[in-house]
């Protein structure tokens, strides 16, 4: 049997309120969704605009080095390690009021940032933006399971995630538009006049929704796995910089593992917990998470490697390089808005559907690293690869979280979701990243210099520049390698699980009472 199986029958929300509850959507789901996508997609946005803004911060706000990597970084951190804190929140105080409290906190953030005139300024704008973007990426995930039907939900979420796609490809083509015509601070501006549409519509169209159980708040639990979360992403952040056995990175890491513990012992005996461990007996749940966080690992360190290859090896500017991997994005959007992605997930059922769609992520993968050294075209292929995929496995990856959980804790779920989009992609660029730089300075030889930038720095003559550049797409080759294995073997986990999940689920056939009719 099933958690969920196992878990007491939840009381029924409001009809008005979870009309998908009754086999039926929200009138009005479609225009709600849209809705819900502008919000989430202006906290995407923000997740990679400001790396074409850092010559201006520099140069305006006499930014150091250090400061620059906390503008970044404060964001991400924060909003990582609240989304589990912000699932159960919109869970327990409800996803619509939630939703606005998000909206309210992102468009102050956006203001003081776009007004800020020093680095600290910006470093704790950026901050509270994180705070209103993890209470938006999870509701807006659980408003869209509340306010479709089941057959339509694939379709919703495939939206859903084809905006996170957008807003990833995005986020640097409108900063240096933007960045072209305004000083940098238009990049959060930008935000508020959406944030007010948001505002309006949020009031005017989403039906509030929440636990009807009312579960006591678990504060301690949600304090472990805030402080647990925040310092594990920051030790997976640091890395690269710091490096991997730097007293910081340990520390974090360390910090992280232990209060993460701290915080499952805490969950398995409390009455009410913020997470129930027993989501994790269902194989439904575990083959998800499985293939949810290997995926994020292979995509996003892939990703990570794939944009040094077109700058450091192709000789691609910045923003040539972001346009190049565009076309990834927009299969995942144009699938995914079309339906045709959620037609393949009906037809196919969720475990083969995440089957495949992760193995033609793992072929794309491949495929870069293959050919990525002769030039674009072999680039392009390997990216529409990993975009099907990503069209096809994403949503339902996502479907199959969401569905493993109770309705009334879709909060929860959408906050597991992100935290293991979030925990999966830092552990790719980490890990490949690590491949990456073992394999390069095995090729160079003792004593060569441990970057690409400064091995180039320090090679003498033509000869040496081309076996720098060598080793460099050797290693990246190497890192897509191991990055497309993770896929794979991800793909085929959680399509496993998925498939025994639904086998031991399905009901037994009744059997035919002796001396009955028989079929002609």
């Amino acid at each position: 049997m099933t958690a969920a199986a196992e878990s007491p029958a939840p009381a029924p929300a409001p009809d008005a309120a979870d009309p998908a509850a009754q086999g039926q959507g929200h009138p009005q789901r479609w225009l709600i969704l849209g809705v819900i996508c502008l919000a989430e997609l202006v906290v995407l946005l923000d997740n990679t605009v400001l790396t074409v803004a850092i010559p201006s911060l520099t140069r305006e706000l006499a930014a150091s080095t250090a400061d620059i990597q906390w503008m970044i970084n404060a964001y991400a951190l924060v909003q990582s390690g609240l989304l589990l804190t912000a699932g159960n929140a919109a869970d327990r105080y409800g996803r619509r009021k939630m939703l606005l409290t998000g909206l309210v906190l992102f468009g102050i953030g956006s203001v003081v940032a776009g007004l800020a005139t020093t680095s600290a300024q910006l470093i704790a704008a950026r901050a509270g933006m994180g705070v209103g973007g993890a209470l938006l990426l999870t509701t807006t995930l659980a408003v869209a399971m509340q306010i479709f039907a089941p057959r339509e939900q694939a379709r919703a979420i495939g939206i859903w995630a084809a905006v996170n796609a957008l807003g990833f490809a995005a986020g640097p083509l409108i900063g240096g538009v933007l960045l072209n015509h305004f000083w940098w601070g238009s990049i959060f501006l930008i935000n508020v006049p959406v944030v007010l549409i948001g505002l309006v519509a949020v009031v005017a169209l989403v039906p509030e929704s929440k636990n009807p159980r009312g579960d006591r708040p678990d504060l301690l639990g949600a304090l472990l796995s805030t402080v647990g979360m925040t310092s594990l992403v920051y030790a997976i952040i640091s890395g690269p910089g710091h490096g991997w056995s730097s007293p910081t990175v340990v520390a974090g890491a360390g910090l992280g593992l232990a209060v993460l513990t701290g915080f499952v012992l805490w969950e398995l005996r409390i009455p009410h917990p913020m997470l129930d461990m027993q989501f994790f007996r269902d194989k439904r749940f575990t083959g998800a998470v499985a293939g949810a966080v290997l995926i994020t690992f292979g995509m996003g360190g892939s990703l990570f490697l794939l944009t040094q290859h077109l700058q450091f090896v192709l000789g691609y500017g910045p923003l040539e390089a972001g346009l190049r991997t565009a076309p990834l994005a927009l299969t995942v959007v144009v699938l995914n808005f079309s339906g045709v992605s959620a037609r393949w997930t009906q037809r196919l059922g969720t475990p083969a559907a995440v089957g495949v769609g992760m193995s033609m992520l793992a072929v794309g993968v491949t495929a870069i690293a293959l050919f990525a050294s002769d030039g674009y075209t072999g680039v392009l292929a390997g990216l529409l690869f990993i975009g099907v995929g990503c069209a096809i496995a994403n949503p339902a990856m996502a479907l199959a979280v969401m569905s493993a959980i109770p309705r009334e804790k879709a909060g929860v779920g959408a906050g597991i979701n992100g935290t293991l989009a979030e925990f999966g992609n830092g552990l790719g660029v980490a890990v490949l990243g690590a491949v990456l730089n073992s394999r390069f300075a095995a090729l160079l030889g003792v004593g060569a210099a441990g970057s690409f930038p400064a091995a180039m720095a320090a090679a003498g003559s033509e000869e040496s520049r081309e076996r720098v550049t060598d080793a460099f797409a050797t290693g990246l080759s190497t890192s897509q390698f191991v990055g497309a294995a993770a896929v794979l073997t991800g793909g085929l986990l959680a399509a496993y699980l998925l498939s025994r999940a639904e086998r031991a689920a399905a009901p037994d056939p009744a059997p035919a009472e002796e001396g009955g009719p028989r079929a002609a």
